[in-house]
């Protein structure tokens, strides 16, 4: 398939990203069908997207005109069959469960024409452990997108089996959508900055579950050293703490891990208590006015309990 074929993305996987990716793709021409477990979600990622369109055109990156045409681009569908019909390319935005991935792949290849690539956007996996399970290795590939909001950086990460052509294709769509293509030489957990940003949660939470400091204090060590805006932990809160944990989680069962399990546990209090971050108002701080933004948080003394 050429580049200049490509007229219809499926967005699999309305969520966090997956709102995100298909919102881009829309405002740059193409037509978008967002599937995913039911109409609930769906509604949720157009609400979402709908947002984002709005942050885009308050930022002067669309005019209205040309964010509320972005918006009529994308359509919804809780059948897989029917939403991967006449589709070009997918990018997947499920849960971080390599056989999940596969499994669903594998029914979405029985649907799509021949001539449709598969995407993952997964964080932390690498393509070549679902690649098979997809039907198309040859035009599968990790196409990892970062918070559009932000940045228009994207990784694209083959496995030993996808060929040039697919690689060169998403190379092209990526230029197409504005972004920057980071295209990795070889397959590796995390990509280039999440593998940076993996190791940088990790040493929070280790200092966080080891009762070292307060998540507050962790966060304050870093933005008063570092002058940055936002610590690890309000970073989390932006990336969902429930897909935080589930990468934690699947690495330290995979690996057996003690101090990553211990971590995990750490994650999965906050989530069982429904705080899962930016996206539902509350999660290791609260939204939309969380604390970190306070003037002088970073300079805040906080008192000293032996016993926390």
């Amino acid at each position: 398939m050429l580049i200049e074929e490509v007229k219809k993305v499926l967005i699999l996987g309305a969520g966090t990203m997956g709102h995100q990716i298909g919102f881009l793709c829309a405002a740059n021409g193409f037509e978008v069908v967002f599937c995913d477990v039911g109409p609930e979600a769906l509604e949720q990622g157009l609400g979402r997207a709908r947002k984002l369109a709005g942050y885009f055109s308050r930022r002067g990156r669309l005019t209205a005109q040309e964010a509320a045409e972005a918006m009529s681009r994308i359509s919804l569908s809780d059948n897989m069959e029917e939403a991967a019909r006449d589709v070009d390319l997918v990018s997947e935005s499920i849960p971080e469960d390599p056989e999940l991935k596969g499994r669903v792949f594998g029914q979405l290849n029985a649907f799509c024409p021949a001539r449709t690539v598969f995407t993952t956007n997964t964080s932390t996996l690498v393509p070549s452990m679902f690649a098979e399970a997809t039907g198309r290795p040859d035009r599968f590939a990790a196409f990892h997108f970062h918070d559009v909001r932000l940045t228009n950086v994207v990784d694209i990460m083959p496995h030993p089996g996808t060929s040039s052509e697919t690689l060169g294709l998403l190379n092209e769509f990526c230029k197409m959508i504005g972004q920057i293509p980071i295209v990795l030489k070889k397959e590796n957990p995390g990509y280039v900055f999440n593998s940076m940003l993996s190791e940088w949660f990790r040493s929070a939470q280790n200092l966080a579950s080891k009762n070292v400091a307060s998540v507050e204090d962790i966060d304050r060590a870093w933005m008063g050293v570092m002058q940055s805006p936002i610590g690890p932990f309000g970073v989390m809160d932006t990336v969902g703490l429930d897909t935080v944990w589930k990468i934690t989680d699947y690495w330290a069962q995979k690996l057996q891990d003690r101090q990553a399990m211990r971590n995990a546990d750490f994650m999965k209090s906050y989530v069982d208590q429904g705080r899962l971050g930016v996206k539902v108002g509350r999660g290791f701080y609260d939204y939309p006015d969380p604390a970190f933004k306070r003037p002088g948080f970073a300079s805040e003394k906080t008192e000293w309990d032996i016993g926390d």
